[in-house]
């Protein structure tokens, strides 16, 4: 992600645990009360990190929204005021529904500038790209599950995650022919 508008002064990113599967639940509350509660000037950006995972199952694909850090949430707010926490802010979000805490407890540790970075790195790295539920390896044996060739197994020779292609070496009538095939066309030869 490209540097947003600078943040706030004071403004710093924490970690807040979620209950499982709630992460989505309390980021649209965050963003939908915090003007009501009159926080726009506390709250100012709520993270919730996702990637696009695609599977296939029973000869269809399937995609699905994959949470990058399940069970959390980041909050870039201004919670410390000369060292000392801001009630308001703090329990707005410790409150929430499906919210645990802060990580940190009722200290809250802000995440170092790196860490966000990362974070951010591994979002922007995911934006516009779907990424196969199972990674592969070079010289892997696997299963070809669609397509002319499915069926069949054959080693891995290539891989082109930007494309989302693998190069698989097939036997057919004795020789290897390298073929050419999405992520999801293939599965593990373990699997099967």
């Amino acid at each position: 992600m490209t540097a947003q508008t600078s943040t706030p002064t004071g403004a710093q990113w924490f970690a807040v645990h979620t209950l499982s599967g709630q992460e989505q639940k309390v980021k649209t509350y965050l963003e939908k009360f915090k003007k009501a509660e009159e926080l726009d000037d506390h709250i100012f950006e709520i993270l919730l990190p996702t990637e696009v995972v695609s599977e296939v199952k029973g000869g269809k694909k399937s995609t699905k929204v994959r949470k990058l850090y399940p069970g959390y949430v980041f909050v870039n707010l201004k919670l410390f005021d000369e060292g000392q926490i801001i009630i308001k802010p703090f329990y707005f979000v410790k409150d929430a529904a499906g919210v645990i805490g802060f990580v940190g407890g009722e200290r809250p540790a802000p995440l170092r500038q790196a860490e966000i970075d990362e974070i951010k790195a591994r979002l922007e790295a995911a934006t516009g790209k779907e990424v196969p539920k199972v990674s592969f390896e070079v010289g892997e044996e696997v299963k070809i599950t669609d397509g002319a060739f499915a069926n069949l197994t054959g080693r891995v020779d290539e891989i082109d995650p930007s494309r989302g292609k693998l190069k698989i070496s097939v036997s057919i009538f004795g020789r290897f022919t390298p073929v050419e095939l999405e992520y999801w066309q293939v599965q593990r030869a373990s699997e099967s």
